[in-house]
């Protein structure tokens, strides 16, 4: 049970997060923060948080668990600007989807990663973004990764862990490299790719057609082109080195299929996609 949790970011993570506790009664007191009050105002309006504050350092006073579901690049700025508040029990966990950056951002503000810091990711989302999109069953059977450093406070995880738990999620555990690599090739680079197919046909001279006439697959593939442009270059920059080495992975893989289709090579192609197909249906239900 969490006295009063401190959310940076009350959009569809942090939203989510707040809408799932109260409805497993975890959490006495939410708290939103940021420098939109109108946006906060709503929050509470759609009973999403129980109150909100302004000033960072004010929000996490009395917080037991501060999260932080803010851009990838605005994490040190936030940080920063509540740590002067912060309780020396207080738990900080993050939502960011680049373990790495969020660490050495950690870094900068506190000097070393406070031992009550546990780098967090949730693996959930959808293409809609904002306060309005946050619903309560979001994280239902859905992966949390948590990267814990050598020094992190086991009671800290604890808490993270049962938090995360109550909002109906499945707790794992890697380390940060570990996951910002996994995390690159199972998430980052399909939203480039995604981006990247939208971009290209948005600059050829039949676009109305391609979209007026888009079948399923085209629909399912640019589905997360939909994201939040803002928080997905964040994640691009943040955790560029993994994810520029998938791009070559990817662009060398694309290039062969190129060649087979150039070269009319069907056996290779079919083996190709054969290949891609049964891999992908023993590991996806």
């Amino acid at each position: 049970m969490i006295k009063k949790l401190t959310i940076f970011g009350v959009g569809l993570i942090g939203g989510s997060l707040a809408l799932a506790l109260k409805k497993a009664n975890y959490c006495e007191q939410l708290v939103g923060c940021s420098r939109d009050e109108a946006h906060l105002k709503r929050a509470v309006e759609l009973g999403v948080i129980d109150a909100y504050e302004l000033q960072p350092e004010v929000a996490v006073r009395d917080a037991d668990v501060v999260f932080l579901s803010v851009p990838m690049r605005a994490m040190e700025s936030v940080m920063s600007k509540f740590k002067d508040g912060l309780a020396p029990e207080a738990i900080i966990t993050d939502g960011g989807s680049s373990k790495a950056s969020v660490v050495q951002a950690a870094k900068n503000v506190f000097g070393s990663v406070p031992e009550r810091f546990v780098p967090a990711h949730p693996i959930a989302g959808r293409e809609r973004s904002g306060v309005e999109a946050a619903f309560d069953s979001l994280y239902q059977d859905h992966k949390v990764i948590l990267t814990p450093l050598k020094h992190t406070d086991t009671n800290a995880i604890d808490v993270v862990t049962g938090m995360w738990q109550a909002a109906g999620a499945e707790v794992a555990t890697l380390g940060v490299e570990q996951h910002d690599s996994v995390l690159a090739a199972t998430s980052h680079l399909p939203h480039v790719v995604a981006y990247a197919l939208v971009d290209t046909l948005s600059e050829t001279t039949f676009v109305d057609e391609i979209f007026q006439f888009a079948a399923g697959g085209f629909r399912d593939l640019s589905r997360i082109a939909s994201s939040d442009p803002t928080m997905w270059s964040d994640i691009c920059i943040e955790n560029r080195t993994a994810i520029l080495e998938m791009i070559e992975s990817y662009t060398a893989s694309l290039n062969r299929i190129k060649d087979m289709i150039e070269n009319r090579d069907h056996r290779q192609l079919f083996e190709t996609f054969e290949k891609s197909k049964t891999t992908r249906d023993s590991y996806v239900n």
